[in-house]
């Protein structure tokens, strides 16, 4: 029997730290090792019971090495299974000395904390049943005991408890086991290496922060990215985790002119108001040619400038650009040649660094859309013009 009971313990221990590999939740597996104590005073003597009980000096049997270990792995809310085996000397038997006879005890344990989250002080009440053998004369018994934990990390802390273990048959005494001991957490998962365990991790395959419960925020805004519009630009909580680079409050995924502000109702453009169309159909912004020109006027250069800045300034804007010419000539000459005039504007135009060709059509009128009489030098000269007007 004593060399069975050795096995027995032996392979608990084989068992418990096999089973330390098996992952579910956050640091499920308890392994615990240390010194246990057997105090086998009568304790049925209740009137000296009190006084009695911490007397480890007269009473403790305690073998000086490391004499009980065990493993346990979490259930769910609060409770634990487990086992364990110890072994020790027994040469205080109650009042009575003797000579060291062997003891050796296997318990199974059903263990709740009473504070179901980790603390650093953490106490439990156990129970559970085994078998105990002193001087090779085992019996069955019933445990129940009280502890604590006192955590120095998540995974490392010491355990003290100290069990009541009623046996089953007259020949084995009623006793109390006390044990101290390290314990250590094992199994918890952390399948993306973030440092938070899959089990309270929402994105437990990506890296992430735990502020969002371990899911990313990989562009750094704040805002993390199973709940950013953009989750690769880095952005605002007004605009769902987008940038608005213009500050038109449209975001620049949805905004036609990203860099220029304007209402939501022209897709983030602005629009064309009444001032520019007066530029436009105005004198200010006619464009000049001379007889039988297509080369721009030099004084009409400060015209163009202005009209390639409200070109550029309203970019999704698509603009005509009217070729005219006087009556001089004959209506298919003087097609051609208010084409090229209105070509020699698109070139000038599109020259201009943010000035969008695909903005700028071309239309020739000839001389069917005269603003002034032919009869005159001053009349045929507003006639050879160019003009945009807004499509």
């Amino acid at each position: 029997m004593k060399h069975l009971s050795k096995l027995l313990v032996v392979v608990l221990l084989v068992v418990g730290i096999n089973n330390i590999q098996a992952q579910d939740e956050n640091n499920p597996w308890q392994v615990q090792f240390g010194v246990n104590a057997i105090d086998v005073y009568p304790t049925s003597d209740v009137s000296s019971f009190g006084n009695e009980f911490f007397n480890a000096n007269d009473h403790w049997n305690i073998l000086p090495s490391i004499s009980y270990v065990g493993v346990s792995k979490s259930i769910g809310d609060g409770f634990s299974v487990g086992a364990r085996g110890s072994l020790n000397k027994i040469s205080k038997l109650g009042d009575v000395s003797v000579d060291d006879l062997s003891h050796y005890a296997i318990d199974g344990t059903i263990k709740y904390d009473i504070i179901k989250r980790q603390t650093v002080l953490d106490p439990f009440i156990e129970i559970g049943g085994g078998y105990t053998w002193i001087d090779e004369i085992g019996a069955g018994t019933a445990n129940g005991g009280v502890g604590l934990n006192i955590w120095f990390s998540e995974n490392l802390g010491l355990t003290l408890q100290s069990s009541y273990k009623h046996a089953f048959e007259d020949y084995l005494a009623p006793h109390f086991q006390h044990l101290a001991g390290i314990s250590v957490k094992f199994g918890g998962t952390d399948t993306d290496g973030d440092g938070i365990y899959d089990k309270d991790d929402a994105c437990p395959e990506v890296a992430g922060l735990e502020a969002f419960n371990g899911c990313p925020d990989s562009d750094g805004d704040g805002i993390e990215d199973s709940k950013d519009a953009c989750p690769n630009e880095a952005g605002s909580k007004e605009m769902n985790g987008c940038p608005d680079a213009d500050g038109d409050g449209v975001a620049d995924k949805d905004d036609d002119c990203p860099n220029v502000a304007g209402p939501a109702s022209n897709n983030g453009c602005p629009e064309v108001d009444a001032s520019v169309l007066e530029v436009l159909n105005g004198e200010a912004g006619r464009i000049l040619f001379d007889t039988d020109k297509a080369t721009i006027r030099t004084s009409s250069y400060e015209t163009l400038a202005r009209i390639a800045s409200i070109v550029k300034e309203y970019p999704t804007a698509s603009f005509e650009v009217e070729g005219h010419a006087d009556s001089r000539a004959s209506n298919a000459y003087n097609m051609d040649l208010s084409e090229r005039r209105a070509q020699s504007v698109v070139d000038y135009l599109t020259s201009k660094e943010g000035v969008n060709a695909s903005q700028l059509s071309i239309k020739a009128y000839g001389e069917e859309q005269p603003i002034a009489p032919n009869t005159t030098a001053a009349g045929m000269q507003l006639n050879r013009r160019v003009k945009l007007t807004l499509e």
